[in-house]
């Protein structure tokens, strides 16, 4: 239990010094070495600096050690790996189900309940968006971790492709697709790229001092850039109700509402098909005027046209 308790402390705090870990544990010093060594033969990486500035620190290893997690965290991780078998990540569905397989052969029956009711009263609505390499991911968000330049090979919209150096500050998921916001450092601005069409060059560059993005909000930048763009079919529709009303209404992976005053605002929003983006505008119940594009507005048309047919049959 002792060891325990002590894994957990020092997984919660960058590091501690020996008497810091002794009182927590109302142990001696000497007693916190022992079960330091204890700790670093089943597989745990904790470093150790002497002297008055020293202390212990958990570090990587070179090889997975026993995780601890509480009852909370289990029951989070073997959603999460369930979700991720199905998700946008190509390549880790098959690795997610190993995961998930030795997880839920270790759980205690209370848990292994919860992760059951989860399973069964929830169902997948994830869009077809294109899928990520696990390896892009997992290099951009190191990247961005340590705050260290990322340059990688970028394929734009008509399929040129160029090198860019970045600082990244965040990798953003908006349920369709992953993004990456970063400061592209040739161009000395914001830049929002698609995750999946970076190619990653090693090494990384030199660490950089992460800059304030703008707006302060990551997520609300890269919405604003891709809401619609996003989409095969982009549009640009004033809505006749304020965007505190219609933020209730519409989630924020279907676009991004711009306040225009108190009785109206701007939704950039898109869809696969003008069809699809004519019929979700109408399950809004406001009255909408559509800005862009014109060929949405002879959709609408047809529509309206084929709803009044039907409500003429008697």
């Amino acid at each position: 239990m002792r060891l325990l308790r002590l894994l957990t402390l020092l997984q919660v705090r960058r590091e501690w010094s020996g008497a810091e870990l002794a009182e927590r544990l109302a142990v001696t010093t000497r007693t916190v070495r022992t079960d330091v060594e204890r700790l670093r033969v089943l597989g745990y990486q904790i470093e150790s600096h002497p002297g008055v500035a020293g202390g212990y620190r958990l570090g990587a290893g070179s090889a997975l050690p026993p995780l601890l997690l509480d009852d909370d965290e289990a029951v989070a991780v073997a959603v999460g790996l369930r979700a991720a078998a199905g998700g946008s990540v190509t390549g880790i569905e098959e690795t997610s189900l190993r995961a998930l397989a030795k997880l839920e052969q270790s759980l205690p029956s209370r848990l292994r309940h919860r992760v059951d009711a989860l399973r069964s009263a929830t169902v997948s609505a994830a869009g077809g968006g294109p899928t990520v390499d696990a390896d892009t991911l997992t290099a951009v968000s190191t990247a961005a971790h340590r705050r260290e330049r990322l340059r990688f090979d970028y394929a734009g919209h008509d399929g040129t492709v160029s090198v860019r150096d970045v600082e990244p500050y965040r990798l953003v998921y908006t349920g369709r697709r992953w993004y990456l916001l970063g400061w592209d450092t040739d161009r000395a601005d914001w830049r929002t790229f698609r995750a999946d069409r970076i190619q990653p060059r090693v090494p990384t560059g030199p660490r950089f001092a992460p800059r304030e993005p703008p707006g302060g909000d990551a997520v609300a930048h890269v919405l604003r850039g891709v809401g619609s763009a996003a989409w095969p079919h982009p549009a640009r529709v004033r809505l006749h109700a304020s965007a505190e009303t219609m933020a209730q209404r519409i989630p924020t992976t279907a676009g991004l509402l711009e306040a225009i005053d108190e009785r109206a605002c701007l939704l950039h929003t898109g869809g696969e098909s003008l069809g699809n983006l004519a019929a979700f505008l109408g399950t809004l119940a406001v009255d909408f005027d559509v800005l862009d594009p014109p060929e949405l507005r002879a959709v609408i048309r047809d529509v309206a046209a084929r709803f009044a047919r039907a409500a003429q049959v008697s």
